[in-house]
């Protein structure tokens, strides 16, 4: 089986881009920019795991950015790190390198570059180039013909065995700007694939007011709501998260009413329909079916579209069991699950006042309100 895995280089310090702190946790569109790159890449359905490079000592600054997602500690310099990154990742198929001070990761590039690995060891987005070229110095020099010339960006897609056996032969005593180069030094060939504007590079400090410019995102809200009976005999889920309890919910699947009210939720916030739509009860695959799934696959038609969750705030209804206990374990799950830090989470917990189907303990209803910011 194929697998693709995504290194994503954070390890420098970025002192160009005048922040005070590495840029690669610098806030742009209200999320640290390697987090925007991480939800990028890890909500891609081409790609099975995401591995973040980080320079000595930037482990917690990280986890405030991101959460407790899997790292692994760079080099002294760009090559250095991401020949770290390499050896960590163990055997996979294809690899894509990527700077974190690149945000925004349309999906469509990276459906590119991993079709272009068909047909060659090697793919990069790269974008023409429209200003006039000429030497600088202390006088404008000549100009340099610009017709076949190309800006080279990031995420860079190898197979694995080639960009380590490029890393291997690579002169060390020379340093590497991106690692095509190491590649075709070795007589292989690169594939250039169409660029995006979105992924142009942040540097200096003027960068970031155009980055904000660039993401050209809007805010939407949609809510959720489900409902399932409670039976003997059956498990009792809730945020993912089994609870011990004298009954558990019915359904077609897990009946997690939690995690079925984020789904609608952000399915809303897309148009997509509900978990209905996308997973009919009719359909005897799904009978049983951990609700995790679910809420994965509607994360990943969110980001898919560019989309990025900002926060989800969820509200379950019962007299008993009793969430406070669970709370914190059912926030860590659903985080995990959207790829989300805790803090990008909310659970609330109420009761009816012993009204209704919920006051006689019946069942469990929840509430969910998914904020996300999409492409206008």
């Amino acid at each position: 089986m194929e697998v693709t895995v995504a290194l994503i280089v954070a390890a420098g310090h970025g002192t160009r881009a005048g922040t005070g702190i590495p840029k690669q946790f610098t806030m742009i569109a209200g999320k640290a920019m390697v987090a925007h790159a991480h939800a990028a890449l890890a909500g891609h359905p081409a790609i099975d795991r995401v591995v973040v490079v980080i320079g000595e000592g930037q482990e917690q600054a990280l986890i405030d950015a991101v959460g407790p997602v899997e790292y692994v500690i760079g080099g002294d310099t760009r090559r250095e790190s991401v020949a770290n990154g390499l050896a960590a990742i163990g055997d996979t198929t294809r690899v894509l390198i990527h700077d974190a001070a690149r945000p925004f990761v349309p999906a469509a590039v990276i459906e590119r570059l991993i079709a272009a690995l068909d047909h060659a060891p090697g793919a990069v987005p790269v974008l023409p180039v429209a200003d006039t070229l000429a030497l600088g110095g202390d006088a404008l020099g000549d100009v340099v013909p610009r017709a076949a010339l190309v800006r080279v960006q990031t995420p860079q897609a190898f197979t694995l065995s080639a960009i380590r056996d490029a890393h291997a032969a690579w002169d060390v005593a020379v340093e590497a700007t991106d690692d095509a180069q190491m590649l075709r030094a070795m007589g292989k060939t690169v594939i250039p694939v169409a660029g995006d504007p979105m992924l142009d590079k942040i540097t200096y400090p003027a960068d970031f007011a155009a980055a904000e410019a660039r993401a050209g995102l809007v805010s939407r809200s949609a809510t959720g709501y489900d409902v399932h009976r409670l039976e003997a005999g059956e498990e009792l889920w809730l945020g993912g998260v089994r609870i011990p309890h004298d009954r558990g919910l019915s359904g077609h699947s897990d009946a997690d009413v939690a995690l079925h009210a984020i789904t609608d939720a952000l399915l809303g916030t897309i148009g997509a329909g509900d978990i209905g739509t996308h997973f009919p009860p009719s359909d005897p695959q799904w009978r049983g079916a951990e609700s995790g799934q679910f809420l994965a696959h509607a994360a990943g038609l969110v980001r898919a579209q560019g989309g990025m969750i900002d926060f989800v705030d969820l509200t379950l209804i019962c007299e008993a069991p009793k969430i406070g206990p669970h709370r914190a374990a059912m926030r860590t799950r659903i985080a995990q699950l959207l790829a989300l830090t805790e803090r990008q989470v909310s659970i609330k917990a109420t009761t009816s006042e012993r009204l209704g189907f919920t006051g006689r303990e019946e069942g469990i209803a929840a509430q969910a309100i998914a904020t996300v910011r999409v492409p206008a």
